[in-house]
């Protein structure tokens, strides 16, 4: 019985959306596991080492904000004010990641199927707009409790695709050849990404690019990183506007990951490697 009724719900969800009016917004939390991210450099000591992979996990470490309605949202970086700290034992390591910042923000239109996410390259101010990519979720058997919210398990499995195969071959190579690269990427395998999502929210969204689903995300395993929501606020008093992002160069999501892969390569040295210098 209670699978027919999970079954009629699914059916019955595009109805549901359209006759009900739901506002909100949801908090989460991110995570990135470093168990699976080697670095490498003649220069770096143990506690250099350790200290380098801890300022990065807490780079990750970040809180984000969905606010929707039944068909958009917006999903950004809770804004913070960034209070300097001085280095310890003279070692002091920034990092930065094209896409983001507090300024990055993602908003999806789900009537239309498009989105528009203002990015950044190293300063450089993009707007990717373009149309939403459809998932292709597999509803598995499982639930759990979310807060107070009960939740269904579905996932996406991505295979590894033949440049992820050729690239780490070459690396390969050029490991056996005693060129060494800072960062040792890992063998690549096919990529599982896992969500939870609640009936009890029937709005098909989720934190970042993901949606698709009959009922809000709450928690999403994405490779390494990890988003647990940990606060809703449904229909506030005050109503929700979701403020279309605008600033930036125009550009598809293509165009963008062309403009980021040049980028890259020219901080590459003749061997393919990047090269990070620490004093």
């Amino acid at each position: 019985m209670k699978k027919t009724i999970f079954l009629l719900s699914i059916l019955f969800f595009p109805a549901l959306i359209f006759s009900q009016n739901f506002q909100g917004i949801a908090y989460y939390v991110s995570q990135t596991s470093m168990k699976n991210f080697s670095i490498s450099s003649p220069d770096m000591t143990p506690e250099m080492n350790e200290k380098m992979r801890e300022n990065m996990k807490k780079a990750f470490e970040e809180t984000y904000i969905l606010s929707f309605t039944n068909f958009e949202s917006l999903y950004q970086e809770e804004e913070k004010l960034n209070t300097p700290k001085p280095s310890s034992n003279g070692i002091k390591v920034e990092v930065a990641f094209s896409g983001g910042g507090n300024r990055s923000k993602y908003y999806k239109n789900l009537k239309t199927k498009k989105y528009l996410n203002e990015a950044e390259i190293f300063d450089k101010e993009f707007l990717i707009d373009d149309d939403l990519e459809v998932f292709n979720w597999t509803m598995v058997n499982e639930q759990k409790m979310i807060g107070n919210y009960t939740c269904y398990k579905a996932q996406i499995v991505i295979p590894v695709t033949a440049e992820e195969k050729k690239e780490f071959e070459e690396f390969k190579i050029k490991k056996e050849e005693g060129k060494t690269n800072f960062f040792i990427p890992m063998e690549p395998k096919d990529k599982i990404i896992e969500a939870w999502y609640t009936l009890d929210i029937p709005i098909p969204n989720g934190p970042r690019e993901y949606w698709g689903l009959p009922g809000l995300i709450l928690e999403l395993h994405d490779g390494d990183t990890t988003l647990l929501c940990s606060k809703i606020i449904l229909n506030p008093s005050e109503k929700i506007e979701i403020k279309i992002p605008k600033s930036g160069k125009k550009v598809t999501q293509k165009v963008f990951d062309e403009i980021e892969e040049k980028k890259m390569k020219s901080m590459m040295n003749e061997d393919g490697v990047i090269e990070i210098k620490m004093n």
